[in-house]
C-alpha cells in the first residue's frame, strides 16, 4: 500500500496533475476547514462519483476527471475512511490511488506549529 505523506500533501500546490480527494461530509469541512487545493467528494457519493463521465465530473467538481493513471490521494478526518477511498478507487481500476494517512488531523496540528 501506497501512502502519501505530510510533506507531500504539502507541496501539492506545485502538483495541479495530482487530486486530493476529501471524503468527510460538507458539514465536517464547515466545522474544521480544508487542505488547500483538495476537492470534497464524501466518501457515500465517492464511487458513484468516480464513475461519472469527464464532463459530468468536471461540471460537479470544477476539475477533470483523473485517468486511471493519474496520482489520486484520499484523506479523511482521522484516515479511516480514506484507507476505504483509497480501496475503493483501487477496485474502480484507479491504479495509483493512494492515502494520506494522517489525514486532516495531522495537516492542522502541523499546520499549527
Amino acid at each position: 500500500m501506497s501512502v502519501a505523506t505530510y510533506e507531500e500533501v504539502l507541496d501539492l500546490p506545485n502538483h495541479p496533475e495530482k487530486l486530493l480527494v476529501d471524503v468527510r461530509n460538507p458539514n465536517e469541512i464547515a466545522d474544521t476547514g480544508k487542505i488547500p487545493t483538495s476537492v470534497n467528494i464524501p466518501f457515500t457519493q465517492l464511487e458513484e462519483s468516480l464513475q461519472l463521465d469527464d464532463a459530468q465530473f468536471k461540471d460537479k467538481f470544477g476539475r477533470s476527471k483523473p485517468t486511471r493513471d493519474a496520482d489520486i490521494i484520499f484523506h479523511c478526518g482521522k484516515g479511516g475512511r480514506a484507507q476505504k477511498a483509497t480501496d475503493l478507487a483501487l477496485t474502480l481500476g484507479y491504479r495509483n490511488a493512494r492515502t494520506y494517512k494522517g489525514s486532516y488531523m495531522e495537516w492542522a496540528v502541523k499546520q499549527s506549529n
